[in-house]
């Protein structure tokens, strides 16, 4: 039986790391320790970061009742709830999940391109030829906005920019480097009096939770089963037992898609501009197909074979979170001669696997082609997360991605501004290329 490895490094100074600069911390330990590495941010607390596709793959294929893992995300409770599907274990995750599921996939998710076309439209016909734009601010833009129309019900009114600015102000707090440490040190964020740091936080709540509130008992009173967003479907879904979702369970489930959706899914297009300005022949090729079905383009996005292996590689450089939801062990659990002890939380760790040599040649490089070279398992290649906790949202994700991307390309000549090589900066659970500007120009093409 092998043993398990991992650095000496003080925990308080590994959970420092791994909060601040997550990215060197993965990178220098998968140099020392091959396939996995226990990661210790406290003394009870051990981390297993795994990045073997075999490994991961007897994890994803296990008995559920091996692992608790919304209990590797109580730290997010504070933030999304305590009814968030993020945090939640065994039936009522279950429940939750047959309850949102539907609302994502298929006919569903496709009802809103539109939505996503007309505020792409409106945000990119905004920029003035020649401009410089800090693009994160701006593909967060659209993203929440989408996230408020789509899931939310809320058209563009007083009422909704109310909304939007005080859910901003909110999420905002865990954006700055004392925010991302509150995430992770939820103690933090407790009323202890007005010199502490969680009083700002605690009204923010009140004031976003006010809203919501609101927000879904209007939904309620209003519901006559043609709506199309996300709160009303959820409203009127029921579980075998004709039940459905009480108000403060909508409320923490509209609170984890916004977070969880918008954050993600700004910093992927992000990322994706990135590399497609630093790659001219990505960007004549990603034109050219788009160009070919210019006006068929965005009724048939997802049959864009290079647009789509343009998003794919993106994900695979970048993927939005650099772990999966952990799984923490019940029972003893055996991986290739490895043993893992009840009480260890196990982390398929995205990020390193991948970037190993032994699945993607020349992994560093940017190379859509790889995506229609081959195609990869949900073992070697999982941006989305894998088994009962994949992200419900990868659907709806992956085609505003799409749609976003069709668009800019298409209407503009980006130009980066950034000379060094970006590495982003943590926010929150993502890392963003939070400093990427670029220099708008009208195509002439």
């Amino acid at each position: 039986m092998n043993s398990l490895q991992g650095p000496s490094t003080l925990p308080l100074k590994q959970l420092y790391q791994w909060i601040f600069n997550p990215l060197n911390y993965l990178e220098e330990n998968a140099k020392h320790y091959k396939d996995y590495f226990i990661g210790s941010f406290k003394s009870d607390f051990k981390f297993v970061f795994i990045h073997n596709p075999s490994a991961i793959e007897e994890i994803f294929t296990a008995d559920l009742k091996q692992f608790d893992s919304g209990k590797t995300n109580r730290y997010l409770a504070n933030l999304l709830g305590n009814n968030s599907l993020l945090v939640l274990d065994g039936p009522r995750h279950r429940k939750h999940r047959q309850l949102l599921m539907p609302n994502f996939h298929g006919d569903r998710v496709n009802k809103y391109k539109e939505i996503i076309c007309e505020i792409t439209n409106r945000v990119i016909n905004s920029w003035q030829d020649g401009q410089k734009i800090l693009v994160r601010k701006e593909m967060q833009e659209i993203s929440f906005e989408v996230i408020l129309q789509a899931v939310f019900g809320l058209e563009q009114s007083p009422r909704g920019e109310k909304i939007k600015i005080e859910l901003l102000k909110w999420q905002d707090m865990f954006s700055s480097r004392l925010g991302t440490f509150m995430t992770f040190m939820p103690e933090l964020q407790r009323d202890f009096g007005p010199l502490r740091i969680g009083q700002y936080y605690s009204k923010q709540k009140m004031v976003v939770d006010e809203l919501l509130y609101k927000q879904i008992d209007e939904k309620r009173r209003t519901a006559n089963g043609a709506q199309v967003d996300i709160l009303s479907l959820l409203i009127e879904a029921y579980d075998a037992k004709g039940k459905g979702m009480s108000d403060a369970e909508l409320r923490d489930e509209l609170v984890t898609l916004l977070l969880a959706g918008h954050e993600t899914t700004a910093t992927a297009i992000s990322w994706a501009l990135y590399r497609i300005c630093q790659t001219p022949e990505v960007k004549q090729k990603l034109y050219d197909e788009l160009k070919q079905n210019n006006e068929d383009a965005f009724q048939n996005i997802n049959q864009l074979p290079y647009l789509n292996a343009v998003c794919l590689e993106t994900l695979r450089l970048h993927p939005v979170v650099l772990i999966t939801t952990g799984r923490l062990l019940k029972f003893p659990f055996e991986i290739m001669n490895y043993t893992f002890d009840k009480g260890m939380i196990l982390a398929p760790c995205m990020y390193l696997l991948h970037r190993r040599e032994d699945l993607y040649p020349n992994p560093h490089q940017f190379r859509p082609e790889r995506f229609l070279e081959r195609q990869y398992s949900p073992y070697e290649y999982m941006p989305f997360g894998g088994s009962n906790r994949r992200c419900i949202g990868s659907a709806l994700a992956l085609l505003e991605m799409k749609i976003v991307l069709a668009k800019v390309c298409l209407d503009f000549d980006l130009k980066g501004v950034n000379s060094n090589i970006l590495k982003g900066n943590r926010r929150g659970i993502t890392v963003a290329p939070t400093k990427l500007k670029m220099i708008v120009r009208k195509s002439s093409r």
